[in-house]
């Protein structure tokens, strides 16, 4: 039950000449008891909010920086009909900022034995699951005075996936997969490590391509055509421990180590290529294995959806020995992790050579575009203090990805901008000289 803003108008108007004219205790009685049963019979009057039955529908899932619709039917079986406004609550990150207020709540009438349906838009700032809250009913009788108020609990989900914004490179990556499997028209012969077929010498063809013996059968120069290495197994490994909670412009370093990861997941598994996923730090997070290549894509998606940074430090050693368990033959890993000097000494490099003499290992780290800029700073005291930091950065994490070199693991530091395209080069590289 709650007092409308009209009642609280009509007790003020009515005060008014009680207490100009004759104030009186029966004066205020007189106006106030009428009142008072004016709101009586409104409430009532107004249909009550504990049997009303609410559904849900729509969308189960939406990417990130999408809108969302979810619908809320009302069923109205009483014999009165309903006048209502009713807040459909949702968690804060589930609205931009400062529309929560009119995405929320809604304005209906029903007829009695009647149903409707309202839909609530929702764009969502983050990523993870979105669970409904409660529905919150305010029953308006005819004069508007006294409402019947009442609040129901209707489950519903919406999960939230990661944006996947690096999509835009994938066709030109594509092509150039395409190039390198011969599988286009360009001026030079796809390379790789497996062989394709043969076909008749041309001129402009490398003479150690020819296939002499088939040469002796056919009486024509035959060539043997390459094509890039199919049904290789990666692994692609998410650092979820304190280091990827720092923030690189307005997102943590996990969303763009993530996006990176979706990148590659999507060029391999169209390479022919069998990719698993997975995100550790002291435990094991999530996990994503043995997928058809068509499932690939959504399944790392959702797997995706609900990872967030832990505060706590990566056990490398633990990291390490759940990689050697999940590719337990020759693989490429994909480690995306960050290359601070202090984390990665004491606890990766120590145990590389473990992970480097069974598997091919890509290192993926994400860069601080800010770091560039302060080593560009001039002009004052404090941006050549700027400056000097911004460059101590850079030096520290070439040192860091020297050392790795060393140990025989490929390094990719690049920014949140070119960090998927840098990755899927670098796997690219890989597959066309037969290292993987």
């Amino acid at each position: 039950m709650a007092l409308t803003g009209r009642a609280a108008l009509l007790a003020a108007l009515g005060s008014l000449p009680v207490g100009i004219l004759e104030p009186s205790w029966t004066g205020m009685l007189a106006v106030n008891g009428a009142l008072g049963l004016a709101c009586a019979v409104d409430y009532a009057l107004a249909a009550p909010v504990r049997s009303l039955i609410f559904t849900r529908s729509g969308d189960t899932s939406v990417r990130l920086g999408e809108p969302a619709e979810v619908h809320l039917t009302v069923a109205n079986p009483g014999a009165r009909p309903l006048r209502a406004r009713i807040r459909d609550a949702w968690p804060p990150s589930s609205w931009l900022p400062g529309t929560e207020t009119g995405a929320s709540r809604h304005t209906l009438a029903i007829p009695a034995g009647e149903r409707r349906r309202i839909t609530t838009r929702l764009l969502p700032t983050r990523r993870g699951d979105r669970r409904a809250d409660r529905v919150t009913v305010r029953s308006y009788g005819p004069l508007g005075l006294l409402t019947r108020q009442g609040t129901h609990t209707v489950p519903w989900t919406v999960r939230v996936l990661p944006p996947f914004t690096s999509r835009k490179h994938l066709p030109s990556r594509l092509a150039r997969l395409r190039e390198l499997d011969g599988r286009t028209s360009v001026l030079t012969r796809g390379e790789g490590t497996e062989f394709d077929s043969l076909r008749d010498y041309v001129p402009g063809d490398d003479t150690r391509s020819i296939d002499w013996r088939a040469t002796a059968r056919r009486h024509k120069v035959a060539v043997r055509t390459w094509r890039p290495e199919r049904d290789r197994h990666i692994l692609i490994c998410l650092d979820t421990g304190r280091t990827s909670a720092g923030r690189v412009g307005d997102a943590p370093r996990l969303d763009s180590a993530m996006d990176a990861a979706l990148l590659l997941a999507a060029l391999a598994s169209r390479a022919g290529d069998r990719v698993d996923l997975l995100a550790h730090d002291r435990r094991t997070r999530a996990q994503v294995q043995g997928r058809a290549a068509g499932d690939v894509l959504p399944a790392f998606v959702n797997a995706m959806a609900t990872l967030e940074p832990e505060l706590v430090e990566t056990d490398a050693r633990s990291l390490v020995s759940t990689i050697l368990r999940n590719a337990p033959r020759r693989s490429l890993v994909v480690l995306l992790t960050g290359l601070d000097a202090a984390p990665t000494e004491e606890g990766l490099l120590p145990l590389l050579p473990l992970l480097t003499q069974r598997h091919t290992v890509l290192l993926a780290s994400v860069a601080d575009p800010r770091v560039e800029e302060m080593t560009r700073s001039r002009g004052t005291l404090d941006a050549v203090y700027e400056a000097a930091a911004g460059t101590q950065s850079q030096a520290s994490r070439r040192r860091t990805a020297d050392q790795l070199s060393r140990h025989g693991v490929h390094v990719v530091d690049a920014t949140p901008d070119t960090l998927a395209p840098a990755l899927a080069d670098a796997y690219l590289s890989l597959k066309s000289a037969g290292r993987l």
